[in-house]
């Protein structure tokens, strides 16, 4: 393995009706309900964003997944890193596109898995920030749990297309820090790993906020982190005290504050940080963020994003990784198909394949 880089591209599944989302949605809800309705906040703002080549799928479609994966390794995209919502207590959402990949073996498309550990609530879908209802509650009940979610995936970690580091199963842990007890979690999974002929697993936590909360992720154990440096860049972009500001406005009288919105051309020169250079850091690269779909007028808007800066964008990534091992030069890439959040790599109706294509230039 001697490639640029090894991206990984985290994937969304709710693109299919699911009974939760019926009940505080409506029948057929999906993340399409709110991407198909969003406005333009602003002169100039793009939304709504249409999708061009797979439409408005329902990932219930194996062709959908197939086509999907086609588009992905034509990209140099070397897999998915599906989102899987395990709440405790053996209760999840959303797991049926995925595991119809597991147990169908298509696409033939490397894949590894990212546990989305927060409450499932309605403020995420809303643009009604403040109307906050747990739609299914994030619990950390213990051992058997532990065991129990194992033993679920234990399919999916034994499949080929699981994608490895150091010939570790990749793992990604969203809210790492939330959880109580991740040294018992960590050792309990690799031995139950090596029990099945597994050689561990190698756990990546997603670090947010400050950097100081990069090193506290580490210090718990974690095998490598991935910095989301998006709050970050947004503070280096406006100062602390204007960002703190807005967001506190936002919090208070979201229809008097200002739009918070950024040009991406200027939240990419602080995407990235000491923190990524380091062997066991694993950036992010981020071809756009627009929220506005799901959070309205309370949304964190990137404007101006082209294939052009994009790619100016993951030339820098590149940079970053070029001296770690070839092992280790990964780029998440945030992400396949987040359309209500704007950072999504499927092709819509403005720019087609450009961005695919810019990718596929830059990594071969």
């Amino acid at each position: 393995m001697n490639k640029k880089a090894r991206v990984i591209a985290y994937y969304l599944p709710q693109y299919h009706p699911i009974p939760e989302n019926d009940k505080y949605w409506g029948k057929g809800f999906t993340e399409w309900t709110n991407v198909g309705k969003a406005k333009p906040l602003f002169k100039g703002h793009y939304q709504p964003r249409v999708p061009a080549d797979l439409g408005y799928y329902d990932l219930r479609n194996g062709w959908v997944r197939e086509q999907q994966a086609e588009l992905a390794k034509s990209a140099g995209i070397e897999g998915f890193c599906y989102w899987h919502y395990w709440f405790g207590n053996g209760k999840e959402l959303l797991e049926q596109p995925f595991n119809e990949v597991v147990d169908s073996g298509s696409p033939d498309f490397p894949f590894c898995l990212g546990w989305a550990n927060h409450d499932w609530a309605t403020n995420t879908w809303t643009a009604n920030g403040n109307r906050k209802e747990i739609i299914a509650k994030m619990d950390y009940p213990g051992e058997k749990d532990y065991i129990l979610h194992f033993d679920k995936y234990l399919k999916a970690f034994k499949d080929k297309r699981y994608i490895k580091v150091d010939n570790k199963l990749l793992f990604v842990i969203y809210a790492p820090m939330d959880m109580p007890d991740f040294e018992k979690f960590k050792e309990k999974w690799n031995e139950l790993a090596l029990k099945n002929g597994l050689n561990g697993f190698h756990f990546v936590g997603m670090t947010t906020g400050w950097t100081k909360n990069y090193q506290k992720v580490l210090e718990m154990g974690l095998d490598a982190i991935t910095p989301s440096n998006l709050w970050y860049a947004e503070t280096k972009v406006n100062g602390y005290f204007k960002k703190m500001l807005t967001h506190k406005l936002r919090q208070l009288c979201p229809w008097l504050s200002p739009l918070n919105k950024y040009k991406y051309k200027d939240i990419i020169k602080f995407l990235f940080n000491d923190y990524d250079r380091m062997e066991c850091s694993y950036p992010s690269i981020v071809p756009n963020w627009d929220r506005s779909p799901r959070s309205g007028r309370n949304a964190v808007i990137y404007t101006g994003s082209t294939p052009e800066l994009f790619k100016k964008h993951v030339i820098e990534a590149l940079e970053i990784v070029k001296n770690k091992k070839p092992e280790h030069r990964i780029l998440f890439l945030r992400s396949w198909n987040e359309w209500g959040e704007g950072n999504y790599m499927e092709p819509d109706l403005k720019f087609g394949h450009k961005y695919l294509d810019t990718l596929k230039e830059i990594i071969g």
